[in-house]
């Protein structure tokens, strides 16, 4: 029998994968912008981005072990997905399309919708909900960062 941490952890870690396909060219272009002179934690970004899935992962897990397969928990899975989704989307459809503006609204996105989460999951554990703190506080930072970059790259909105 698969246990429920286990199919949360493949589930995170695939969507996860999806968001590292882009095209090199798109890449080239990222790398060109120029950044926020307070940004100097960039090279740690990838590992705080690891450390909020892996909470939001432990959140869901703690969700589905209170109620598995119930319908309210399923819809709460399906809340922790579309933020997985909307989180690691950002890059690949800033990167895509060219635009900061479209990664800020994503970045404000997971940022709403990971308060919205929270705020559901509360009554069912607190635990849970304060593992999605990472995202809570994270999120905003990197959304405030896109937005300082539109600034900075007037031709990359």
């Amino acid at each position: 029998m698969v246990k429920s941490w286990m199919a949360i952890a493949l589930v995170t870690f695939l969507v996860a994968f999806g968001g590292v396909l882009f095209k090199p060219r798109d890449l080239k272009w990222a790398i060109q912008l120029r950044r926020p002179k307070w940004l100097t934690f960039e090279p740690l970004i990838p590992v705080i981005w690891t450390v909020v899935f892996i909470c939001g992962a432990w959140s869901a897990n703690i969700v589905w072990q209170q109620e598995p397969n119930s319908t309210k928990t399923w819809l709460l899975m399906g809340l922790y997905l579309l933020l997985e989704i909307i989180t690691v989307s950002y890059t690949s459809v800033t990167l895509r399309l060219r635009s900061l503006l479209v990664g800020t609204i994503l970045g404000g996105s997971g940022a709403v919708l990971s308060v919205i989460l929270a705020i559901a999951v509360f009554p069912i554990s607190h635990l849970a909900a304060g593992l999605l703190l990472p995202y809570i506080i994270w999120s905003p930072v990197g959304t405030y960062t896109t937005e300082e970059m539109i600034q900075l790259n007037p031709g990359a909105e």
